[in-house]
């Protein structure tokens, strides 16, 4: 009971939080409007409350970009990750803003007063950020945390966990060749249970336990809970179902996503056509090789087509094309070649892949003919994510790592298949805006290394405990 007072605490502490953003946000708009378009021509209407009505509407536009791109979410994001879902929310709202003053007064008004607001919206941003994470963090410490694992390789979540050591402290591993008893035993105390990889038996058992004793708990979805979370209810008959299509996107959502990726593509060429003259120079004196790289990935249906981007790294590379993936200070990065992939400048040129129609803009990263093969082989579900096109962005990209495991990569794509819609796909190309302020997105393969140097050492502790305990236990009691 006190855990569930705790967490309707938190609940209202975030709703006062979010008020008092949004309320300061919106007098910074009454106070720019009144000194920047009150008095203009095309406002004769707004000397009475109308000007309320604007600030109110300025309020629910924030509250909503907000609330699509996590804005809210303090101590759940970074504070940097929290300014710039932030900063992001507020450019769409400043930008639908300008469109409904210059309709009220019938003319393209001035935009100084909005870029000076959106000047401050990120001030107040940035402040409100930074304080209400510190604050969260005081308020509620890292959980005091224990995972349950089925297999050597679900303690990779450990570590994924701990670089939020911030939110999370994962302080024991129990593995489930310990029994469901023994594992009851042991998880009394703790804030917080995950369970991570566990066969469907034990899994539904410490789910029912933890549910009935109140024991906040984490689960680590398997490929069926994704499916089913994507699954249509009927309410028919006095027994739920759940309708489970399995056929990717409907025709309508096809031809909807196929003419965003035509429109929004074509616009950006045109925009980035310098950006696109200059990288290509700068690649071309710099060595004299080829300016653009090829590679045949895969997509919709296992049809193979050839990516383009830059070319971020010395020529033949990858010698007899056998993959070679970077590491950190890979020699084989060019000059231009780091600034490009730092920069995600070097995937440019797939928005002629997606002009085609070899790709979408957002969807599963299509992958190597290789790598597609041999992810095919040790997990056969992976030939789901074919079922949409390949996107130069996705729900991977944005939530994932560029070393995350294909297994994981698996599961975010099936994720976005099973929750797809047009504006989901709007907020994951306005969120890789704020992916490139994060250093995790492009760790490379030696951080891979240290991970499993680290799991092997706990793996190793782990196995010489249970040794100790069996050895203690009495003979007659085993």
């Amino acid at each position: 009971m006190k855990k569930n007072r705790l967490d309707g605490m938190k609940r209202t502490i975030r709703l006062i939080e979010g008020f008092l953003e949004v309320f300061t946000l919106s007098v910074a708009y009454y106070i720019v409007w009144r000194m920047g378009y009150e008095r203009s021509d095309g406002f004769p209407a707004y000397y009475g409350n109308g000007k309320y009505v604007l600030a109110g509407v300025y309020g629910i536009l924030v509250i909503m970009l907000f609330m699509n791109f996590e804005g809210f979410k303090f101590g759940y994001l970074k504070a940097v990750e929290s300014f710039a879902s932030q900063v992001i929310a507020l450019f769409i709202v400043n930008f639908i803003t300008y469109l409904q003053l210059s309709l009220i007064a019938n003319v393209m008004i001035s935009p100084l007063p909005i870029v000076m607001l959106m000047i401050l919206d990120a001030v107040i941003a940035l402040f409100f950020s930074f304080v209400y994470n510190y604050l969260y963090h005081v308020i509620y410490p890292p959980k005091n945390m224990v995972m349950i694992f089925g297999n050597d390789n679900a303690i990779d979540l450990k570590f994924k966990m701990d670089t939020r050591s911030d939110k999370y402290r994962i302080s024991k591993l129990i593995s489930t060749d310990e029994g469901f008893e023994a594992i009851c035993k042991q998880i009394v105390g703790y804030d917080a249970v995950i369970i991570n990889d566990v066969t469907a038996g034990i899994r539904n058992d410490l789910l029912k336990y933890c549910y009935k004793n109140g024991i906040r708990t984490y689960v680590a979805p398997k490929m069926t809970d994704i499916i089913l979370k994507g699954a249509t209810d009927i309410s028919l008959f006095d027994t739920p179902l759940l309708l489970v299509r399995g056929r990717g996107l409907t025709s309508a959502q096809r031809f909807a996503k196929r003419l965003m990726d035509i429109i929004l593509s074509a616009i950006a060429l045109i925009i980035l056509s310098p950006v696109l003259i200059l990288v290509s120079l700068a690649i071309k004196i710099e060595d004299g090789g080829p300016i653009l790289f090829k590679q045949d990935r895969v997509t919709t249906g296992g049809k193979v087509f050839q990516i383009l981007k830059f070319r971020s790294m010395i020529p033949n590379a990858e010698l007899g094309g056998k993959a070679q993936p970077a590491v950190d200070n890979d020699p084989r990065i060019t000059k231009v070649g780091k600034f490009i992939r730092a920069t995600r400048i070097d995937e440019f040129p797939q928005l002629i892949n997606i002009l085609k129609g070899d790709m979408s803009i957002v969807g599963p990263r299509p992958e190597r003919v290789e790598h597609a093969r041999k992810y095919s082989k040790l997990i056969p579900e992976f030939d789901f994510r074919l079922s949409v096109k390949g996107g130069l962005t996705g729900y991977a990209q944005v939530y994932g790592k560029y070393n995350t495991t294909p297994y994981d990569k698996l599961r975010l794509d099936l994720m976005y298949i099973e929750n797809y819609s047009i504006m989901l796909d709007i907020k994951l190309i306005l969120m890789t805006i704020r992916i490139m302020l994060k250093r995790e997105s492009t760790e490379g393969f030696n951080e891979r290394r240290e991970i499993e140097r680290k799991k092997a050492e706990i793996l190793k502790q782990l196995h010489k405990d249970h040794e100790e305990l069996e050895d203690e236990t009495p003979v007659g009691t085993k």
